[in-house]
Formats: structure tokens, sequence, C-alpha cells
């Protein structure tokens, strides 16, 4: 069970809904140590006072805002939570949009909002009603002493909080050089249009996010893997990687787009035959290295 973040209200017109609000996501990130080369010795992270170059403990350090050159307010959590207690304890509904009006470029963190003090029949209430007029909630909320914009999203029996980047905070596009909209003015060709939408409908799929991973996590720790194997080395042959695509100048899209579905083709008949003859091969490497990573950490960690 997560910990709780964040404990308040959502404000619907005149209801209140008690909820409690969880990470909704997890760190998954290779961790690696700083070290020093000379002792292989940790190297930590401190808090330094700029002034006289020495470390400030955890408990000294406060807040402050400064109002003038180097004259500060000192102010506490609970300073911030007392100036405004009702939006800092409040995710304030403002408005009720489609969702697909909201750009991706907008998304930013999101949280699971579970009903709280026995509001699960009004929490259920407010999930079904958007549910059934599709729409997503926009709000005003104060996490961590900073206020977002965010948007409520019903999924499945959950409402989630995804904060939203400030109008501010999003760059516009127009001080980069793109091709102009539209085909025509784009000059492409209807055999062009064809192709790619042919090449797009060959590669659609349902959404299964298990279906994608991390590579370069596994093969990160692949290395470690065979760096434990060899001993405690310096350097080990590099890995084999798959070379990119060779720089061309080549302007035919049309034969550019007919190879690759030509590609696909043949991707799609290999996987078929071997489904029919082969059996299913193992993948004990990775799952061995991810084994020995996590040894080597348990090590580190005694």
């Amino acid at each position: 069970m997560p910990r709780v973040i964040w404990k308040g209200a959502v404000s619907f017109g005149l209801v209140h809904i008690p909820v409690a609000l969880y990470p909704a996501t997890r760190s998954d990130d290779l961790d690696f140590d700083w070290l020093d080369r000379r002792t292989m010795d940790r190297v930590g992270y401190k808090r330094i006072n700029k002034a006289t170059g020495k470390e400030v403990p955890r408990e000294q350090i406060v807040r402050g805002f400064a109002y003038e050159k180097d004259r500060y307010v000192l102010l506490t959590d609970d300073d911030i939570r007392a100036a405004n207690p009702v939006s800092t304890q409040t995710v304030d509904l403002l408005a009720f949009v489609d969702a697909t009006e909201i750009p991706f470029l907008y998304l930013d963190t999101p949280y699971f909002l579970a009903p709280d003090r026995r509001g699960e029949k009004v929490y259920a209430l407010l999930r079904e009603a958007m549910v059934r007029s599709q729409k997503v909630g926009v709000a005003n909320v104060v996490l961590h002493t900073k206020q977002h914009l965010a948007a409520l999203i019903p999924l499945g029996p959950v409402l989630v909080l995804h904060t939203l980047r400030w109008s501010t905070e999003v760059r516009d596009w127009s001080e980069l050089d793109l091709p102009a909209e539209g085909a025509k003015a784009a000059k492409l060709t209807a055999k062009e249009i064809e192709m790619a939408e042919k090449l797009i409908e060959d590669m659609s799929d349902t959404w299964d996010p298990t279906q994608y991973h991390d590579t370069f996590r596994d093969d990160i720790l692949a290395l470690v893997d065979r760096k434990v194997r060899e001993g405690r080395t310096e350097s080990v042959e590099p890995m084999e990687a798959e070379h990119a695509p060779a720089a061309t100048n080549v302007i035919d899209l049309t034969d550019l787009l007919r190879q690759s579905l030509a590609r696909r083709g043949k991707g799609k008949a290999a996987s078929e035959g071997e489904e029919d003859e082969a059996p299913p091969r193992k993948r004990a490497p990775r799952k061995a290295a991810a084994k020995t990573a996590r040894k080597t950490a348990a090590r580190k960690r005694a």
C-alpha cells in the first residue's frame, strides 16, 4: 500500500468528497552510486553553506522567501497551510471538459484519489457521472506548497488527479522551423500519403503497456552480469549494438515507404512461421542478469 501524500476533499459544487491522495507511479530507474575512483568509496550529496563551505544538518535548514536582496521571510509548512487553509485542503473543480481537448503537452504527474472518511458513495457518484458524460474535471490543487492546475479523470474504479502544466510553462512551437500543415502545402503526393497510411494501418495495435519494457535497462543489467561473472575488471569487450540506419540523401519517400511495408510483411511471416514450428525460447539471460544485479546491490548495502 503506497503512503498517503495528502488528505482533503474534492469540491464539486456544494458537495465535498473526502479523499486521500496516493502516488500513481513508481521509479524504476537504475540505481547507480557515485564512487571515488581511487578507493571505490561512495560519494554522498551534502548540503553546503555557501558562505562558510561547511555542511548544514538537515534539521537546521529552513525555507526562506527573499523580499529584498539578502533579506528573507521564513515560512514553515504550518505557515503556508494557515495562509489559505481552503486551497491547501481542497481539489477545487473549476469546469468539466472533453478529455481530447487537453493536449499531451500539458500532462505532468498522475496521482490516485481514494475516498476517505466514509466518502465512498459521493465519490462513486462523481465518478459515474463523469463516465456517463464523458468529461474530465479541471481543478486547482495545492501540493507541496505549490498550486497546480490538474485534470480529474475517471479510470475504471479510481479517480486520477493528473497535474497539468500552466500555459506559461508550455513553449510556443511557432519559433520552430516546421513544414506547413496540409498535404498540399507540404508538397506530399497522394501516393506517399496512401502508402504512409497503409504503413500506419499495418502497425496499428491495441494499447497494452505490458508489451513494452525498458530494453536499455535490460542491456545495462546484462552488462553488470557480465562484469560480475568476469570478476572485478576495469573494462570488458563492448557489447554488439544494432547499427542505426546510415545517413541517406534519398528523397523518394514512396520507395522508403514501400521498403518499410515489405520489411513489415517479412517480419510477420517469419514470426508466424516460428510460432508454428519452433518451441518458445527461454529468456533466462535477462532474468539472470537482473537477479545477479539485485544480489550485488544487496551485498553492497550489507
